[in-house]
């Protein structure tokens, strides 16, 4: 951040009004950036590329698994839907 020293990606609301350009500039070269008001963070300014990856919907265990590289190995992976054992408690 240059002139802000300990301010780890952080920007208080007047400021990064003030230096939009740097604010922008930073998210694309070192990540996303928190804008606060009052102290508290209320947004974050962030590339693109960040929002999209941040933004994928996450797939199932079952399904990642599926597709893994595991999947010619000969690795049932199927679920079993028999009903549970009895448990004498």
């Amino acid at each position: 951040m240059g002139k802000r020293p300990g301010m780890k990606n952080t920007w208080q609301l007047q400021e990064a009004k003030n230096q939009l350009s740097l604010v922008v500039e930073d998210a694309l070269t070192k990540g996303p950036q928190t804008i606060t008001r009052h102290g508290e963070p209320v947004v974050v300014v962030m590339a693109v590329k960040d929002f999209k990856q941040a933004s994928k919907p996450r797939r199932k265990l079952s399904e990642f698994l599926a597709n893994s590289p595991l999947k010619g190995s000969g690795i049932n992976l199927e679920r079993v839907r028999d009903f549970p054992r009895e448990v004498k408690l």
